[in-house]
């Protein structure tokens, strides 16, 4: 669900031709899915050469999974009635650019359909235990907003998202191409889990007021919006802390070091939720936790190739 704007605001343009069906994905969200599928592949290169098809089929089913799961929620909240034409942060497929929600749910079957057929593919040259977990991966990503308890409902998002679009990506694509799980693939994957779930928890924040009126229990609700700013904010401390604690131990390169390019867009994210009072005013913060999330994997795979060389 997506709060509406504060009396007074600004009306939120409609989108028009290709762009209403290209915002239908949330394409600012697809970056959660590719830069996981990365770094488990640059995770990979130290032990394996990389199967470039493997690599790209894989990259291919997450992005289209996280489009879907995009399409169950828009559908979701509207059903629900959360979602509004002056909603921020939707994609507003259905309630601003006029698109029937009976389409929008079947695109998302459809394109469930389609990341079904390139798992096939990913087993065939793998192991079929992969369609078990990536078939579980496309029920959650539905349950989240879908089903009688949505996980958005409660205060488990952060966790299932950071879960199973983060620690869990990063290990599915580290063992396609290596046939195995390492305790440092693992380790490494920590801070995806938190920081993902850190974007959920950002979307909570700035969903604040509308979550707690429609009766959300999220985590945010439940800590209070001061305290779940603090959270996020020791997210971030937890992430680095956890990336240089591996360096120092030896685990990994002192190349991953270079992920501290990234903390300038987490201060801001904080910087921003502590001074915005309104859904409006908290979008950058909710685009600049996301963007940490992206930078630093690709910036902890470019250490990695890096220190290959």
């Amino acid at each position: 669900m997506q709060t509406p704007l504060q009396p007074g605001s600004s009306p939120i343009a409609r989108d028009h031709g290709f762009q209403k069906w290209w915002q239908l994905a949330r394409p600012h969200t697809l970056t959660a899915a590719f830069a996981p599928v990365l770094l488990g592949t640059a995770l990979a290169i130290e032990i394996t050469s990389i199967d470039i098809f493997l690599f790209l089929a894989t990259l291919l089913a997450c992005l289209i999974i996280q489009a879907a799961t995009n399409m169950f929620n828009e559908y979701y909240d509207f059903k629900r009635g959360l979602d509004t034409e002056e909603s921020i942060g939707i994609g507003g497929a259905i309630v601003r650019n006029g698109i029937k929600p009976a389409t929008v749910l079947g695109l998302a079957l459809g394109l469930y359909g389609i990341a079904i057929l390139i798992g096939i593919y990913i087993c065939m040259n793998t192991t079929w235990w992969l369609a078990a977990i990536g078939l579980v991966g496309m029920l959650i990503g539905y349950l989240y907003t879908g089903g009688p308890l949505p996980i958005a409902y409660t205060p488990f998002g952060e966790i299932f998202a950071g879960f199973f679009m983060g620690l869990l990506i990063i290990l599915i694509s580290f063992y396609i191409q290596t046939g195995s799980v390492t305790t440092t693939s693992i380790l490494v994957s920590i801070p995806s889990f938190i920081l993902v779930g850190g974007i959920l928890l950002s979307n909570n924040i700035r969903d604040f007021d509308g979550d707690k009126e429609f009766g959300r229990k999220t985590l945010a609700i439940l800590v209070g919006k001061k305290n779940a700013v603090r959270v996020l904010a020791g997210m971030f401390i937890v992430s680095y802390a956890w990336i240089f604690a591996l360096i120092l131990t030896g685990v990994s390169t002192p190349w991953l070091a270079v992920v501290v390019l990234s903390i300038p867009k987490a201060l801001t994210a904080v910087k921003v939720f502590k001074t915005g009072k309104n859904p409006l005013e908290m979008m950058p913060a909710m685009k600049a936790t996301a963007q940490t999330n992206t930078f630093f994997a690709l910036l902890l795979s470019v250490g990695l190739f890096i220190s290959y060389i």
